[in-house]
């Protein structure tokens, strides 16, 4: 072992080994500040969970072309999801539109219709006349009781199928948030 020098440490070796360090340090820390932003607005965390239930069509009135529909829709997952579109098979062609009813300035009454219904995460929509309800076009021969099926479209939870049974107008419809 003649002619070779012990190993030591020189500040050109340490600057290598810091240079090398810092890199991996830094891609590790650019990853954990990337995935809290995620977190942050409500990406991450369990999937949106959507259940249907208590759904109810108005039973048609006089020589109305239209009624509505109403459903009861629960997000227990930890997403948000939201309600892109209704579809049922006895409108046919006719689509369905989602509509919320708002009061204005003026303190009168108006429909407008709505695009999509945001689900938030943990909480529950109670579809009513005084909030967002589904127009449906009146189907000729539809009697108190009768069971309609819908899907209901959601922009995460995919397709979600139901059954809204036909009552008198103003039967149970109040709506709810919980």
């Amino acid at each position: 072992m003649t002619g070779q020098r012990p190993w030591r440490p020189t500040r050109r070796r340490l600057a290598d080994t810091l240079l090398a360090a810092v890199a991996p340090v830094a891609a590790c820390g650019l990853a954990l500040g990337g995935l809290s932003v995620w977190t942050a607005y409500g990406n991450a965390g369990t999937p949106a969970s959507i259940t249907v239930t208590d759904g109810k069509v108005f039973a048609p009135t006089g020589a109305t072309p239209e009624t509505a529909a109403f459903f009861r829709i629960t997000n227990s997952g930890g997403t948000p999801d939201r309600l892109l579109k209704v579809t049922t098979a006895e409108a046919g062609d006719r689509g369905l539109t989602l509509s919320r009813h708002v009061m204005t300035s003026s303190n009168t009454a108006s429909d407008r219709t709505v695009s999509s219904v945001g689900i938030p995460a943990g909480k529950s929509l109670a579809m009513s006349p005084a909030g967002f309800d589904v127009i449906v076009p009146v189907k000729e021969g539809r009697q108190i009781g009768d069971l309609v099926a819908f899907t209901l479209h959601f922009e995460r939870s995919g397709a979600v199928k139901t059954l809204a049974v036909v009552v008198r107008p103003g039967q149970n419809t109040g709506e709810r948030s919980s």
